[in-house]
Order: structure tokens, then sequence, then C-alpha cells
């Protein structure tokens, strides 16, 4: 099910203020941004804030998904809306379109990179041959370049498919979202690598991603919002398959402290970012202690077995 108590208008809210302050502190007062208003959104990640991209390409997913909401699968690997979904809406914009999608598509307001299953690093095993995307985060900056300079041609050939691209100016003024990376730690358990050699492989996971932040920053980028992990330990398929001891919400703990080991070194990493790309705003969200509360206290968000899957779909197709 989905939930609608995340106040995504408050951290909306939060975020442009800080945005704000940043711009006042790093340039000229006269440069400060007057309101927060993003004309679009630019997204990378995995199944977090997948609206359709893996769907599109390779694996549409079944019923239930999309249950809650649409009434029918939509492309997320969720029955209900996903972050992603009502952060766009919180900016008054329609949902983002993937990509990936050749149908009916509309790219104005910005576009979706993700995909389930999607790494910071090139996974090992790919989709059909294993169970992680292809469009790993490098390809996903690849293909935010090619509709970077793509769209202004459309848009300067004219005809029908012209007002369905940004224009040229919501490429600094957009917001630029990231999640991603707890599929590289799922690659490491998968690898059987012990929980010490995947805490030893985070700095380069981490640095993968900065190094992808600062080319998109290289490109006009200018706000970033990147959400930190969720507690990989507390999700059905680490605790189906790989028992440890567990913790005060019967979450995997071993595993969730190699969540909030990554969690520190991305925290790090964004301090370091905001030193090394001056103009940039780059808000850190602690998605971890978010999704944490709905495993501790699931009745009080609504739900009633939070540690068990109601179908191992992925498993049944991979």
């Amino acid at each position: 099910m989905e939930s609608s108590r995340i106040p995504i208008k408050a951290i909306v809210s939060l975020f442009c203020s800080y945005m704000l302050l940043s711009h006042i502190t790093t340039l000229s007062p006269t440069l400060a941004l007057e309101d927060c208003e993003f004309p679009a959104i630019f997204n990378f990640g995995d199944s977090n804030s997948d609206t359709g991209g893996l769907a599109a390409s390779l694996l549409p997913p079944p019923p239930p998904y999309g249950e809650t909401y649409f009434h029918m699968p939509v492309g997320r690997f969720s029955d209900g809306r996903l972050i992603i979904d009502f952060l766009a809406k919180s900016l008054g914009h329609p949902f983002l379109s993937a990509y990936l999608d050749s149908l009916g598509t509309n790219f104005s307001y910005g576009a979706n990179f993700a995909t389930a299953s999607s790494t910071i690093r090139l996974p090992d095993n790919i989709i059909p041959a294993g169970g992680f995307s292809p469009f790993y985060l490098n390809i996903q900056y690849m293909q935010f370049m090619q509709l970077k300079s793509r769209s202004q041609l459309i848009r300067h050939r004219g005809g029908i498919f012209a007002s369905l691209m940004p224009k040229e100016e919501y490429f600094s003024k957009a917001l630029y979202t990231f999640d991603i990376g707890q599929n590289d730690l799922g690659e490491g358990f998968f690898g059987n690598l012990t929980v010490q050699e995947v805490n030893a492989s985070v700095p380069d996971i981490i640095s993968g991603l900065s190094a992808n932040i600062k080319k998109i920053y290289d490109l006009g980028a200018r706000s970033f919002w990147i959400h930190n992990t969720g507690p990989i330990g507390c999700l059905p398929y680490i605790l189906a398959n790989f028992p440890a001891q567990t913790d005060e919400a019967g979450c995997a703990k071993s595993y969730n402290e190699v969540a909030q080991h990554f969690n520190q070194k991305l925290k790090e990493a964004t301090v370091q970012l905001r030193k090394d790309l001056p103009l940039a705003a780059i808000t850190y969200v602690d998605v971890y202690s978010v999704k944490y509360s709905l495993f501790k206290e699931p009745q009080k968000y609504g739900f009633e077995l939070p540690l068990v899957a109601c179908w191992v779909w992925w498993q049944v197709q991979l």
C-alpha cells in the first residue's frame, strides 16, 4: 500500500529554504532565487523511483502492482505511488515519464531515468542472465546527456513533438533527484561477499555516485536532492536469504549496519560535493530513518506485516 503521510511538501519547503540560503551565501544576493518553483525534475535511481523504465524496456510488473492507486500495473514496483510521484505533485507537475518509455511520454516537465534493479556501478549479473538492470548510473547519465541535446533539436525543429520536450532553460532550473545505491549493497550480498567485504566496497560505490553528480553539474544542473539508502536489513529478500541476528523491529541488524555505513559515507561525500561544486545547492535526504519507522511502528502507518513479501515475483521471473 502507499502512504500519503510522507510530508513531501514540508521537505520541499525546507529544501527551498536551504537552496535560497545556499545561493545567497555563494552568489551575489541579486542572483538569489525569488522562489522555489522548479520547472522540471530529472530523476536517477532504481525501483524506489522507477515510474516505468524497466517495464517499458524489459520486464513489466504484473498485478497486484498498481492496484491501490492506479488500479492496474503502471510500471511501478509498488501497488501505489512512489516518493517521486508525491514530489512531482507537490511541485504542480504530472508524474514523470520514464525516459525509456516510447509510448505516450511527455518530457516537458522533466524525465525519469531510474529503472528497477539499477546500481551505481556496472553490475556483474545483468537481466536476463542475472537480476540487475543494464541501465546503471553511468548509462542513466548518458541518457540524460542525450535528452539534453536532442530535446533542443526537436524543439527547434518544431512540429507535434516540440511541446513534449523541456525548454532549454529548464535544465539549469530543474531539481535533480537521486535514489540509488541499495542494489549495489544487495549485489555484494548475493555475490557471497561478507558484510565486512560489502562495507569495504562502499567508498568505491559512493565515488561512482559523486562522479556522475559532478558530470551532471558540468552540464548545468544546480539543485540536487540526494536520498540515502533505506534499511536493507528489513527487506524480505534479505531476511529470507541471509539469516542474521534481528533487532527490535525484526530486521537483520548487521545488514542494516551496512546501510548505515553507506549512508555515513554518502553524507560525507555530500559535504565534499558542496565544496567541489560551489554553485550547487545539495540536500541530503534521510530516507533511512523514515523507512525504518515503518518497520518499527507499522500499525501507526497502516501496515500489518511489514517484514513479509506478498509475492516473490522477481525470483519467479529470473
